[in-house]
This record gives C-alpha cells, structure tokens and sequence, in this order.
C-alpha cells in the first residue's frame, strides 16, 4: 500500500474515553485552555459565563442546559440564559480561534474537510428554522432543526470545526417568523450544498488540508463538484447509485459513438472480479476493515447537462451483503485508487465526532429558539469537544488503569479553574500546558 494511504488511515483516529482518574489531572488545564478563548468575549462576566457554561457542556449533568448549568454553578439561570440565548458576543470569533487552534496542533498538509448535515428533533413550532425535514440522525422526515457542519482530519484527531443552521424557505420568507427569533437580515434562504459552499470559501484558508469529502448530499449537485473545482479544491464526494455515468476508458476509435450512459450502480456490478482491488481502509474493533475498490475516469450527466472527466471511486464491503457506494473526484490520474478508498473512507469519522459531542460535550442539549442562540451554544460546544479531543491526545493509548467513566467535577475542582480563565492564575497546580499556548484573536 502507498505510503501516503497508510498515513490516512492512521490519521483521524479516536482514542479511548477520558477515565476519572485522568480527568483530575485535567481539571487546571481546562482554565489554561480557555484563557486562548477569552478574548472572543467583550466583557469579564462574559467570559466568567463562557466558562461556567462549558464547565457544564464538560459535566455528567443528566441535561446539559442552561437552567441545570446555572443551579450547579449557584447563578441566577437568566443570567447563563442571556449570555448563550441573547448575549452580544460575535461567535465566529470563537470558530476562528478554535480552527486557528485546531491547525496549530494537528494541522496536516494532507488533511482533510468533511461536510455532513446534521438533525436535531424538536418539539413544537417556535425553535428558528425548525419543522418537518429529513433527519438524518433519525432516519425518517421528523420535526427538526437541521445544522451543516464541518469536520476536519489531521494528525491524529478528528473534531467538528464549524456550524451553519440551515433556514427553510418559508422561515426565510415569513418576516413575523424571522423577527421572533432574531434572524439577521442579511440571512437568505440557501440550500445546505450552497450553506457548505460559503463555509468552505471561509474555513479553507484557515486549515491546511488537501481533500474534501461530503456524502450524497453534497456530490449529487454537479454544481458544488465545479465550484470546489475552480477553487483548487481536491474532493471526494459520495453520489447516489442511480447516477448516470459513461466510462471514458482508452481511446474511442475514430467512427465510433461514445459509450452510452448508465447508472452507476448497474455498471460497477457488472465489472469483472480482476479489476477490483483489496484495500486496508481503516482499523476496527475486529481487526483491519478492508474493501474491494475500483477506479475509472467517467463523465456524469446531470439532468440534460454532461459534466467534465472525473474520477469515478466505487468501493464495496467484504460481507456476504456487501454495501455499494459510489464517489465523484477530480484527483488526478497520479492519485492511485488506495488513497481515494481510504479518503472516501474518512468520511465516518465526523459521525463519530457527532456522537462524541452528544455524549461529552452536550451538542444536543440547549433550549435556546433564536438564531443567534443556536450558533452560541453550538460554538460553546465544539469548544468543550475540543478540549476533550486534546485530553484525549494527551492520555492517548495509554489506559492501564479503570476508574470507570469521567463524571462531573466536585465544586472544589470547578472553582480551580475559575482564576485561571479570568488569568488571575497561581499556585503550582497551574503550570500552563504546551497545548493550550494564549494567542488572542485577532
């Protein structure tokens, strides 16, 4: 296998949960950790807040949201209310910070951006841009909200980086709806492949990276392929099945039609065994996962429109069942078919990143209904996820002990960090960590 395939799929890996025992040793970094942060916030008791609110995101609160996070800290729950509801601070300051600090420590040439959609059941009506959508958390059309988020892969590490919540077309349309829950003006109806357009015109300067990876959602849009494309972007973008594709393999002699287009999925089946190749695409619990892959130079045609050469990657499961799947990429000719198999295959870690924060980090847990509130308590919580990440970098594979999972810290070891992020610091106990190095926003 290539050298450069080995390195991805050895990057992204996730390491063991973060043990009690461990997590005491952590406590006075976590106050170091957010001193790099606290220039996000305007005002002193902004940051004080920021502090007690991922405290709690951090904690084994049952629910980890504003009202149970106040209580625990012994503060009024309007305050905590305001600050991540309605509170004047600029939250793309927060990402800008955390992607800064994201590059700084597992920052890799070779890295890779994940786009993936993402749903939050709600009940009722009043929650900005909540109604009846595809939740792909669920798997069926449910009451929602739904996210488009951004991943990132690199050294060692996965972790969530950026958070867009998508408005439908009628919350976009209804000025009523807009102005209850304090939607910008400048905010448009856009669908989630143009939401993840914008992103990536932002996020991608900011982390080095040499892949895009996106589901079906994403690689449908023949559109989203060019623009990333004209960029000098490198993607690998999943397609349904019943995409219609013509192999342009070898030279079509003068005379002769071109091959006519079919679906995907039809023509993958019919390849003969000796042009698939074994793959090593990652490590599972059982032992290495591999699939079979084959890659071919295709153009896809979208509607009535032919679309230009492209790379078509079709992998399939070593199972008695196995699972298709079909990906568009415009890597070169050089690029061979291990490397795009084991980036296509990347693709899954920002599900894990997904499920870590809904455990640990309390992704899931806010009771905020206002644009600007929903974008608070995501960035809050891709924060805490990413302290957790560098607490999990730090302990590594190294677990010989078992002191069960990490639960709340006592109130003693929650007021040790409380100078620290207001940099008031002290004692021995507080010896800044190499990681958490201050670099104030700029």
């Amino acid at each position: 296998m290539a050298v450069a395939a080995k390195r991805i799929i050895s990057s992204g890996l996730q390491f063991p949960a973060v043990r009690a025992w461990q997590l005491r040793s952590c406590v006075p970094g976590l106050g170091y950790y957010l001193r790099r942060y606290a220039p996000c916030f305007v005002r002193t008791e902004q940051r004080e807040d920021a502090r007690m609110y991922i405290e709690g995101l951090l904690s084994d609160l049952p629910r980890k949201t504003a009202e149970p996070i106040a209580l625990d800290h012994g503060v009024n729950r309007f305050r905590i209310q305001k600050f991540v509801g309605g509170g004047i601070w600029e939250h793309q300051k927060g990402l800008v910070e955390l992607r800064r600090h994201v590059d700084q420590e597992i920052g890799d040439p070779d890295g890779i951006l994940i786009i993936d959609p993402s749903g939050f059941p709600k009940k009722g009506t009043e929650s900005v841009g909540v109604k009846r959508q595809w939740c792909g958390r669920l798997g069926k059309v449910e009451n929602c909200q739904l996210g488009v988020f951004l991943g990132y892969v690199g050294y060692g590490s996965a972790t969530l980086v950026d958070a867009r919540l998508y408005l439908p077309a009628d919350w976009a349309r209804s000025r009523a709806r807009r102005e209850k829950c304090h939607v910008p003006q400048g905010v448009r109806y856009r669908t989630t492949a143009q939401i993840a357009d914008e992103r990536l015109r932002l996020v991608s300067p900011q982390l080095r990276h040499a892949w895009v990876v996106g589901d079906d959602e994403f690689g449908r849009p023949a559109w989203f392929r060019r623009q990333l494309a004209r960029r000098g972007e490198r993607y690998v973008l999943e397609v349904p099945g019943n995409t219609h594709i013509r192999p342009l393999e070898g030279k079509i002699p003068r005379g002769r039609r071109k091959p006519p287009f079919q679906r995907v999925l039809d023509w993958a089946q019919g390849r003969p065994t000796s042009v698939w190749t074994r793959i090593r695409v990652g490590n599972g619990e059982n032992g290495p996962l591999e699939v079979d892959a084959l890659v071919t130079a295709v153009q896809a045609k979208n509607k009535r429109k032919v679309g230009p050469r492209e790379r078509l990657l079709v992998t399939r499961t070593r199972e008695t069942k196995p699972e298709w799947k079909c990906w568009l990429s415009n890597a070169t000719d050089e690029v061979p078919v291990d490397v795009m198999a084991c980036v296509a295959a990347k693709r899954h870690l920002v599900e894990d990143c997904f499920e870590r924060g809904k455990g640990e980090s309390g992704l899931t847990h806010y009771e905020v209904r206002s644009w600007v509130g929903w974008h608070h308590h995501m960035t809050l919580a891709l924060i805490a996820q990413w302290y957790l990440t560098l607490q999990q970098r730090r302990i590594g594979e190294k677990n010989s002990r078992d002191d069960g999972p990490a639960r709340g810290r006592s109130r003693a070891a929650i007021v040790a960090t409380q100078g620290a992020f207001r940099g008031a610091g002290g004692g021995s106990h507080h010896v800044r960590p190499p990681s958490y190095r201050v670099h104030a926003t700029q």
